[in-house]
């Protein structure tokens, strides 16, 4: 099977293939992030949980807005925006460095919707239970990978598009760390 019907067949979750490999950062060190590790199920069923409150209170700490990236060790389109990453780090890095305390959380493709659990200081629940309670537009599908640009307190500081398509340039990613819509 060629990769990309792979990547589609697991994203809409009709190719739940098993996956081993650990959690790990998905942006490059140079951007420092915070990695929150998943409490997860043994096995491949049961929820992903990944708590934000650490990320919230390093964030308050250090008097700066959350940088949160989702993206999932066999996703494709992750590897790609990490890889985007480390190849303009030296561009972006400082951009982020002003305002941003960055935290990747990873996952697998395998793990939907309906088994991603997040929790802040004011919400808990489900992927698009978290997604509307921030009032993000994008409940309705999770897409890997999925960044957010949060306050401290977990609030949106604006809509964000999903996949990795609108990050392939060093200005599209100074717009967004920028917050232009």
């Amino acid at each position: 099977m060629n990769q990309q019907r792979r990547h589609w067949l697991q994203a809409t979750g009709l190719g739940l293939l098993p996956w081993t490999a650990p959690a790990r950062a998905a942006i490059p060190a140079a951007y420092a992030p915070m990695v929150i590790e998943p409490a997860k199920p043994q096995g491949d069923a049961g929820p992903w949980q990944f708590d934000l409150r650490p990320a919230q209170a390093r964030a308050r700490q250090l008097k700066k807005d959350i940088y949160l990236v989702l993206t999932a060790t066999d996703c494709h389109y992750c590897h790609r925006y990490e890889a985007f990453l480390a190849a303009n780090a030296q561009a972006l890095v400082p951009h982020f460095n002003q305002r941003w305390m960055v935290a990747t959380m990873t996952a697998q493709l395998a793990v939907d919707a309906k088994r991603l659990h997040l929790r802040t200081e004011a919400h808990q629940g489900l992927y698009a239970d978290f997604q509307r309670a921030i009032g993000d537009q994008r409940a309705r599908l999770l897409v890997y990978p999925c960044v957010w640009v949060l306050s401290a307190d977990g609030k949106p500081l604006m809509q964000m598009p999903a996949g990795a398509g609108t990050f392939e340039t060093v200005p599209e990613q100074l717009e967004i760390l920028r917050l232009e819509e």
